[in-house]
């Protein structure tokens, strides 16, 4: 037990529950109080910065306390907080709806509104499954997805999910989901060259829909990245083999944008790299620039018109919340889209994403314990290995990761590992030089580590 709590950390420990946590770890590291945040620093109650190199929790874009962002969620709180979304509509809802339509892949038509990610998860699992009940495709009753894929934490995004440490203590009560092998470029079985990849492990789930395709609904996928996965990426040629494959066996393609939408990829949308069109996208984090909780599932018209019919067909989607098409989050979101737009975002992040990478290459990729420095667009991940030659990684009780971000946080830096990997995820509003800053404290917490172990 550390010897020095504040008042409002014993407070916090009283009552408060976090997410993602063994509460246990806080008797030695208690929650940090954030008191404030301008850009891409959080301010603790001491008055001690932190670079947020994960945008908290990955929803932040364009820095914290925004002030185009502020002022538009003031603004429409004076106009209008919310309002019954059934029957009803407003302005918010109506303007972001045919911004996004205009800005996602060809073929998204429709847009329903959720709260959050696993909802929208939700969403599309259920409308995918309704759509095939309606079009009299009754063997249709399961869902396909890739190991080590994350999806949310409810259980229908759990059942989809491939990670263990969220999903097995609720094995009992997921849904009968079929599973295949995911991609893994770091530890390739085929030995493949990434910049030549032609994705031979999409065989893995080709022999799943040889198999079960008529008893298939969807298959969802994080596209290029699977993120919580420890920021496996993989090239576009998979998504796009991927979309040949479910439109010749006719089963759903769920892309579950929801961490590599907006900008993170290096394109707006992570599907565009691969030229297809999904028949759902589910949006969120970044969606509302890391404000208020939103999100979105993006469809056909050909989905749509399977639930469009008279009311005693009883085809009607019947989903919803209380704050479905909340006004404060479609203005902010809104207003996230039109900064994109003004600013010319994706220019910028391909210029700050070819300069993180060259940087953090050359910093890492000779390290000892580094098997692999890899990024995506603004997305960076150090994969720490306890031999380099074989790629064995280190025992996930060890805790490697959290070690180092403990000293991390000691130097003013945000790192939330994925077990044994480290990541950068920064707001957009980053500068070089605050890159630079970001990797050198990174680069000196693996060394302290490293060097007391």
């Amino acid at each position: 037990m550390i010897s020095m709590i504040s008042n409002l950390q014993k407070r916090d420990l009283q009552h408060v529950w976090h997410p993602c946590s063994q509460m246990k770890d806080y008797e030695d590291l208690p929650p940090i109080v954030i008191k404030s945040g301008k850009g891409i620093y959080l301010y603790d109650e001491n008055g001690k910065q932190y670079i947020d190199a994960v945008s908290s929790w990955w929803v932040n874009l364009f820095g914290h306390c925004n002030e185009r962002i502020s002022t538009a969620l003031v603004n429409q709180a004076f106009q209008l907080e919310h309002a019954i979304f059934a029957n009803f509509t407003h302005e918010p809802a109506i303007f972001l709806a045919e911004k996004l339509v205009k800005i996602t892949p060809n073929g998204l038509k429709k847009v329903f509104f959720a709260d959050n990610g696993s909802s929208a998860i939700e969403v599309a699992l259920k409308m995918s499954f309704q759509y095939h009940m309606q079009k009299d495709k009754r063997k249709k009753k399961r869902f396909l997805a890739l190991t080590d894929a994350y999806h949310g934490e409810t259980l229908g995004a759990l059942s989809v999910g491939g990670v263990g440490l969220y999903n097995d203590v609720f094995r009992p009560l997921l849904l009968d989901t079929e599973r295949a092998q995911g991609p893994d470029c770091f530890r390739c079985p085929f030995n493949d060259r990434p910049d030549h990849c032609s994705a031979p492990c999409l065989s893995f789930i080709e022999e799943k829909l040889e198999l079960y395709h008529e008893e298939i609904t969807a298959i969802i996928i994080e596209p290029l990245i699977q993120a919580a996965a420890g920021m496996k990426m993989y090239p576009p040629s998979y998504l796009k083999k991927l979309k040949e494959l479910c439109l010749q066996y006719d089963v759903h393609l769920i892309a579950d944008e929801i961490a590599v939408g907006f900008g993170r990829t290096g394109t707006m949308f992570a599907c565009e790299q691969a030229g297809i069109t999904p028949d759902f996208m589910c949006l969120s984090k970044g969606l509302t620039g890391g404000y208020l909780p939103l999100s979105v599932v993006l469809t056909t018209d050909d989905v749509y018109q399977a639930f469009y019919d008279d009311y005693h067909t009883m085809k009607a989607f019947l989903h919803s919340h209380s704050y479905t098409g909340n006004p404060l989050a479609c203005r902010v979101a809104l207003e996230v889209l039109q900064i994109f737009e003004e600013d010319d975002y994706i220019e910028q992040i391909r210029g700050k994403s070819t300069y993180m990478d060259k940087l953090a290459t050359g910093v890492f990729n000779h390290q000892a314990y580094v098997g692999e420095y890899r990024q995506t667009g603004m997305v960076g991940a150090i994969e720490l290995v306890k031999d380099k030659e074989t790629k064995e990684p280190f025992p996930s009780e060890e805790r490697i990761g959290y070690k180092i971000y403990q000293i991390a946080l000691e130097n003013g830096l945000l790192l939330r590992p994925l077990g044994n990997v480290l990541y950068f995820m920064p707001p957009y509003v980053i500068t070089k030089e605050e890159i630079k800053t970001m990797i050198e404290k990174t680069n000196k917490a693996i060394q302290e580590f490293f060097c007391t172990r």
